[in-house]
């Protein structure tokens, strides 16, 4: 009855409409005759859908394919013989949110005046870098995808429906023209429209857009540089000496943030425990990256002496660590000390699993649990860096204090492109013959310089636990030693070690090179 009701009050609210023609006249509009709408809110909709998707980005590509496949993080459970293949992955839909926006833009400025037309094509150009960034990340794990033709279907007559399939070296040669032609565009903008506070990246700063092009020519370049040396190494020669410059600072990096509600993913997942031979040589050189990536593990000070009272064992890999009293209590630590004797990792290789030895990385929920607590010897990859609205319970002796970390959801912030990443692609590219103006060293220094101050950064703007202090701790000292901030020194000492080369392949491919990544 009630939905027949519905049904009739609409028919008679139509006709009543229809028996009055002028009505319509009111409803409807000569399309000619409408206000141009301002772009600006258009662009600032093509940013957000930037990136998105966070939880299958997260969930699938990067920890049950890219991380371990990388050797950065496990799957759950650790790593299966299978580990090496994709499967269900995450992706930006680009086709269903960013395209429809960047297209939309592009043509409404085509069919503005001449006159108009030429103030806008600083906001025109912005279109390309947003679509590359994000059709970058699709192509990496897809190959060919839909680009050159995508988006036209409403700008044509009759509908382009059947676009073409563009494989990858007609994808690169496509973006570089189109980057150099937006960077040629955003380095001449007097009298363009400015887009101000609506670009939630840089504020309206054409010129610093400009220097994301030229990153994001660099990351084209390192996709080309087994099968076209030679132009990959030109590509990064042009960066060097592009008027607009390329991104040399902290304040260049392309930070993205969507909102001051928006706090990435609200579902939790399994995200993997760091991997053993990453974590301990991040630990032996003592870089502080590791604690900004990672997250300690469960046994503090506390959780060491439950074990001690409880009478249960202490993991292998945790007990040399320990400084015991005469009568055999904890004492505090050796070596380095907190923070850095807090992080440890798992094998990676599908055969460890099945090693009865390493059942004490494995089987943690039964090697190290005393009453009805498990406590986790293992780092895992920071959740923070994916999402931020979440708590976090501080390891505690059974029957012990409760501590948490609540109500600390700022702003979830994600590294879209970085100077640390623009200064160690420029040091490979020097080192495989690039004809650059500075050393690999000095690109190098500076690369790595950058990536510990962002990485410190994003860690203390995401509220991660334990950045300010160990609460654990009731010392105050004790606790503020134990906390996990960058100090003063940590990023010459780090540049001292010898094995700090090693550095650019990991941090540069596995950490500032993906975001939906870092």
């Amino acid at each position: 009855m009630k939905t027949t009701y519905k049904i009739v009050f609409a028919l008679i609210f139509i006709m009543a409409i229809g028996c009055d023609k002028d009505k319509f006249a009111e409803l409807n509009s000569n399309p000619s005759t409408l206000s141009e709408p301002d772009l600006r809110f258009s662009m600032n909709t093509a940013i957000e859908q930037m990136y998105g998707n966070d939880y299958t980005n997260w969930f699938y590509s990067n920890f049950q394919y890219i991380y371990p496949w990388a050797q950065v993080t496990t799957m759950q459970g650790g790593n299966g013989p299978n580990f090496n293949t994709m499967g269900p992955a995450g992706g930006q839909n680009i086709y269903g949110s960013l395209f429809p926006q960047t297209m939309d833009v592009r043509m409404r400025i085509e069919e503005m005046p001449d006159e108009t037309k030429a103030t806008y094509q600083a906001m025109r150009a912005l279109t390309f870098p947003i679509q590359i960034a994000t059709a970058l990340t699709v192509t990496d794990h897809t190959g060919s995808l839909v680009y050159s033709e995508a988006g036209l279907a409403p700008y044509t007559n009759p509908p382009l429906l059947t676009p073409v399939l563009n494989n990858q070296q007609t994808l690169f040669n496509t973006w570089l023209a189109e980057l150099d032609e937006a960077i040629s565009d955003l380095s001449n903008t007097e009298g363009q429209f400015a887009i101000g506070s609506e670009d939630r990246i840089y504020g309206g700063d054409y010129m610093k857009w400009a220097k994301f092009c030229n990153l994001l020519k660099l990351k084209i370049a390192a996709r080309m540089i087994n099968v076209d040396r030679a132009k990959a190494l030109q590509i990064a020669q042009q960066v060097t000496s592009s008027p607009v410059g390329y991104m040399d600072n902290l304040n260049d990096d392309f930070i993205y943030k969507r909102g001051v509600k928006y706090y990435g993913t609200g579902n939790g997942f399994w995200i993997g425990w760091g991997s053993k031979n990453l974590m301990d040589f991040l630990v032996s050189n003592k870089d502080p990256r590791v604690r900004f990536i990672f997250e300690k593990n469960d046994f503090n000070g506390e959780i060491v002496q439950a074990f001690i009272d409880a009478d249960k064992t202490l993991p292998d890999y945790i007990k040399p660590l320990v400084e015991f009293d005469a009568d055999g209590n904890f004492a505090g630590w050796k070596g380095d000390g907190e923070p850095w004797v807090r992080y440890h990792g798992v094998p990676v290789s599908p055969d460890a699993t099945k090693d009865p030895a390493n059942e004490k990385y494995f089987n943690q929920s039964i090697t190290n649990k005393i009453e009805t607590k498990t406590y986790i010897a293992t780092s895992l990859y920071s959740e923070k860096l994916t999402r931020t609205t979440y708590n976090f319970t501080y390891p505690t002796k059974p029957g012990g204090r409760v501590l948490e970390l609540k109500d600390n959801d700022p702003p979830h912030t994600v590294i879209l492109g970085s100077a640390a990443e623009t200064n160690l692609y420029l040091a490979e590219f020097k080192l495989l013959g690039a004809n650059l103006p500075k050393s690999a060293q000095e690109y190098f220094n500076w690369g790595v310089e950058l990536s510990v101050k962002r990485a410190d950064l994003l860690a203390k703007n995401q509220q991660m636990p334990y950045y300010n202090s160990d609460p654990v701790y009731t010392d105050a000292d004790v606790a503020e030693a134990a906390a996990t901030k960058l100090r003063d020194g940590e990023i010459e000492a780090l540049m001292a070690q010898p094995a700090t080369i090693w550095l650019l392949m990991v941090w540069k491919k596995f950490i500032f090179n993906n975001i939906s990544t870092l």
